[in-house]
């Protein structure tokens, strides 16, 4: 990385899981982090243990900002305080992983049919895919209006093997996971004027406080262990590894692709 302009990642989702992993990976590198989280006060002990490691451990800056990310206010709010920080420096990195959807069932319990009261509706759908599916879209809209991207920066998106298989009650972060993909794909073409790459990473089946969400999750878990070619789950580390992979000046040439980050788990059925 360049050391002519200070160069920062912003990191949506920062607080946990492959969004923390993927700060701590491009803070040992050398870039500087803002990392977007919300979180409520009995969880910040460990988050702010966790930022201030960052910190000390390799000597970057680390602006951090619980705010809700989701929503028009609260990304004008974090951008107007990215804009206090940010001085000279541009941003290369930015990172969408935010997982904030509804997991509610698409069908009624076979036993009890008539109950429909915990089903998905279409404001559970429209949430979920705002939240998840084309937020990245207005988060680089504004910071291209902004002029805040470096000449060479990589937005990076995060999907996942519920893309194409259908698991319980999975059914609107699907369609968010599938609305990301579409979307990077529309802006890889359209921001690459900007000297802006698009790409999505899609992880497998990793031990993340959004996947103990899931129904099911530890069966998910064995699954994925059972084949994987490497007989194991995917790690944080492991993404945050190839979201690295990507940033580099090496990768520039990659544009509006699925890399896969998992170890070969999507081409084993067992």
């Amino acid at each position: 990385m360049s050391n002519n302009e200070p160069l920062w990642a912003l990191i949506l989702g920062s607080s946990s899981g492959i969004g923390l992993a993927t700060a701590q990976k491009l803070a040992q590198e050398g870039y500087n982090i803002f990392a977007v989280h919300r979180d409520r006060r009995g969880s910040m002990a460990r988050i702010n243990a966790a930022f201030d490691a960052i910190r000390n451990d390799h000597g970057v800056s680390l602006v951090a900002f619980n705010e809700n990310a989701v929503s028009p206010e609260g990304r004008q709010n974090i951008l107007n305080g990215i804009s206090d920080h940010l001085g000279e420096g541009r941003i290369k990195v930015v990172l969408h992983s935010i997982a904030l959807g509804n997991l509610k069932p698409a069908a009624p319990d076979l036993n009890n049919p008539g109950d429909t009261s915990q089903l998905l509706n279409e404001e559970d759908f429209a949430i979920t895919i705002n939240n998840m599916g084309y937020n990245l879209l207005f988060w680089t809209q504004d910071l291209c209006k902004r002029s805040m991207f470096a000449s060479d920066a990589r937005v990076i998106g995060l999907t996942s093997e519920g893309n194409l298989k259908a698991w319980q009650g999975y059914a609107a972060v699907a369609a968010a996971k599938c609305t990301l993909e579409s979307v990077c794909r529309a802006m890889a073409k359209e921001f690459a004027p900007f000297g802006i790459r698009c790409n999505v990473v899609q992880a497998g089946v990793t031990e993340t406080p959004a996947l103990k969400l899931i129904p099911g999750n530890d069966s998910m878990l064995e699954s994925a262990r059972q084949r994987n070619p490497f007989g194991r789950t995917t790690t944080p580390e492991d993404v945050a590894g190839v979201i690295s992979l990507l940033c580099r000046e090496e990768a520039k040439w990659i544009n509006g692709s699925l890399i896969h980050a998992d170890g070969g788990e999507h081409i084993c059925d067992t």
